[in-house]
């Protein structure tokens, strides 16, 4: 099989770049899966239930994929089956707040026969479940109305569960209504607390639950079949996805348009909120500075004075077409952040690539030997990009040839050493991020890939020289995904440089190829959009030392205090993620330019100086009370408790400047205490090769 591969971004950046609209996959031969030459003209009932056509032959089509090109190449059976069960309830109540045990228990009829509906195209049981799940989420809105027009006790002791994976389904209708009571008592308290609100919090909350019943009654039968689709997909890997052909034909459509907004990747949640799943570097929402991963949109408003449109429950594609909007214009968001609720004023713009790319600046530290200061150049790049349109018509820039000239600029200065900071980059271009590899070693193998069949090939880097030959310093952070930690690994395995960060990268190390059903049933014709399309993982990354990245990262060899090290953010955090394995070690020539003593001398020198900062013992203190909020997986309900706890958060939220990663900005690299001590790191480092 002959297709186009591309290695999709990480979990900090998903928005897929341009380059995909030419993703298209050809040349198959699938058994005579693909006999027909025509599509057939796609079916109009799209009453729930009612599955057209096409819908039903996608699915068909995708099994067959699924089982013949996936990387992991499992048949589609009752292991399958079960799992896609379980994903299927997942993404319809992920919170366990309208299912009843009762229903779980029933729909384990399927467990064992969701595999041969989905490879017939038969989608009854997904229907079921469903349907079940719309006559659930009535009750359940309608126990929610009720509480909200009760009086609560807010003096009394209790507490709201909010970890999902603690508890099971409600074992009756009475458990059920004593959940939605903390449930709204809860809410009502963040709405308490929010001074922007002028609506009364209870009227907010009869909007709200009645309009995400609203948005749950809008879907239809291709919604329904793309989410039991994508939970057969996912159930091989989290990164293996479908899209129905309305959601293809979107898709494609909007990624002209994706680059002008606020520069920020939205999702849908189980109760009805657009959640910020992903900012994009230096966009608007980057340069506001205020709006977070995981805020929840309730609201959306025009302008400096327009009226705030409520957002909850509406669907998430009406959500993003009122933030979208022509560049230079002001767009209003109403958000919760944790337990915050907020305005946010965003002025739209159209995303400047150039400002995605690297930046690179100098900062001098200390005195070398011969008394003169030590330069550090410190180089941000938030992703490995290529062939960026430069608007001319000519060829665009790159990674690579970006970071090339800020070397050469670094060399004019005299530059001693230099950070590399991957901690926002969640990936890219693999070519880009082996060519980037190869500025910093002579010749040689960067990256193993394996595919489906077992088979590995070895990508080189095949121009001898290097453009730095000075210490190096690779800085990474959980959120350091797929084409970083190829870099960060291949350095690591030279020994050319020290990985500086969290604990390990994130581990993703997989790689995505985009099967549009379009084309391959086409075979290069006009295709109209019939069919959906398959994001499927194809191959799986290998160091230059045979081990992968997938689970594992790049384990760095001097951890610093860092609040996303703590975070539940990384591969082993997903749903059947692929396993970590090793392949043969590539022939390679190390380099000699770290070994253990150096490091742990390092290590010693960076702690010793980490105990005596006030400025790390606050980072500590913060660190330490993030992971009790997260570990106590739940949130006070007596109103005096609350606030207090909610002071306490606030708090930290105020000091998390403190904690996140230095950015770059338009005026250059923020220095904070975290990238201080990195620079004193690479000094050190320095002077262990008796370049200092």
């Amino acid at each position: 099989m002959k297709s186009l591969q591309i290695n999709i971004t990480g979990p900090v950046r998903t928005m897929l770049t341009k380059c995909l609209s030419m993703l298209v996959v050809s040349g198959l031969g699938l058994s005579g899966l693909w006999a027909q030459t025509a599509a057939p003209a796609p079916a109009d009932g799209k009453q729930l239930g009612e599955v057209p056509k096409n819908d039903r032959q996608s699915a068909r089509w995708v099994a067959e994929l699924m089982q013949r090109e996936h990387l992991l190449q499992m048949p589609i059976d009752d292991k399958i089956s079960g799992r896609a069960l379980d994903m299927f309830i997942k993404s319809l109540d992920p919170a366990k707040s309208y299912f009843l045990k009762s229903d779980i228990d029933s729909f384990q009829q399927w467990k064992s026969k969701l595999d041969d509906q989905f490879k017939e195209g038969d989608f009854s049981a997904g229907f079921e479940i469903f349907k079940r799940f719309l006559q659930r989420v009535e009750e359940g809105v309608n126990i929610a109305l009720y509480w909200v027009d009760q009086p609560l006790d807010f003096t009394v002791d209790e507490t709201l569960l909010t970890d999902s994976d603690a508890q099971d389904f409600a074992a009756d209708e009475a458990e059920l209504k004593d959940r939605w009571r903390k449930r709204i008592k809860y809410n009502l308290l963040v709405l308490k607390g929010d001074e922007t609100l002028k609506d009364d919090p209870k009227d907010k909350l009869r909007r709200r639950y009645r309009s995400f019943a609203n948005r749950m009654n809008q879907l239809d039968s291709s919604d329904v079949v793309e989410m039991f689709v994508t939970s057969v997909t996912t159930s091989f890997d989290p990164h293996t996805t479908y899209m129905s052909k309305d959601t293809f034909k979107s898709f494609m459509i909007q990624m002209t348009l994706e680059l002008e907004g606020i520069g920020a990747t939205l999702s849908a949640d189980d109760e009805g909120y657009t959640v910020i799943k992903s900012i994009v570097p230096k966009g608007p929402a980057d340069k506001q500075g205020q709006l977070k991963v995981e805020d929840k949109i309730v609201a959306v408003a025009q302008g400096e004075d327009g009226e705030f449109v409520d957002a909850t429950g509406m669907k998430l594609d009406d959500v993003v077409k009122m933030i979208r909007g022509k560049p230079n214009t002001m767009v209003r968001l109403s958000v919760i952040s944790g337990n915050e609720s907020k305005e946010v004023r965003i002025q739209r713009e159209k995303v400047n690539l150039d400002d995605q790319a690297a930046q690179g600046e100098v900062f001098e530290r200390g005195r070398k030997g011969d008394g003169t200061a030590f330069k550090i150049g410190v180089i941000n790049l938030p992703s490995f990009y290529s062939d960026m349109d430069s608007g001319n018509g000519s060829k665009g820039r790159s990674t690579t040839t970006d970071i090339d000239k800020i070397l050469q600029d670094f060399r004019g200065q005299s530059v001693d050493a230099v950070v590399l900071d991957l901690r926002r980059n969640g990936g890219g271009s693999l070519r880009e991020a082996i060519n980037c590899t190869g500025l910093f070693i002579d010749y040689g193998p960067v990256v193993q890939v394996k595919d489906p069949q077992g088979q590995v090939q070895q990508h080189n880097d095949e121009r001898r020289g290097l453009s730095w030959d000075k210490p190096l310093v690779v800085l990474t952070s959980k959120f350091s995904a797929s084409a970083s930690e190829i870099l960060a690994g291949a350095v690591q395995d030279y020994g050319r440089g020290l990985v500086v960060g969290d604990t390990t990268t994130h581990g993703k190390g997989t790689v995505q190829s985009l099967l549009d059903l379009n084309q391959l049933v086409f075979r290069g014709q006009e295709a109209p959009q019939y069919f959906g399309a398959l994001k499927i993982t194809m191959q799986q990354f290998y160091r230059p030392s045979g081990d992968s990245t997938q689970k594992r990262g790049v384990l760095s060899d001097i951890i610093l205090p860092s609040v996303t090290d703590k975070m539940d953010v990384s591969e082993t955090d997903l749903d059947y993620p692929v396993e970590f394995d090793r392949v043969s070690a590539s022939a390679f020539k190390p380099m000699g330019m770290v070994n253990a003593e150096m490091v742990a001398d390092l290590a010693g020198k960076s702690r010793e100086r980490i105990e005596k900062s006030e400025d790390f013992a606050r980072d500590l203190r913060n660190i330490a009370r993030y992971v009790d909020f997260k570990n106590a997986k739940s949130v006070e309900l007596n109103e005096e408790k609350f606030r207090k706890q909610r002071e306490e958060y606030d708090a930290e939220k105020e000091d998390e400047k403190q904690l996140e990663s230095a950015v770059s900005k338009s005026d250059g690299i923020e220095m904070t205490p975290y990238l201080e001590e990195v620079l004193e790191i690479t000094q050190d480092y320095a002077r262990a090769l008796g370049k200092g």
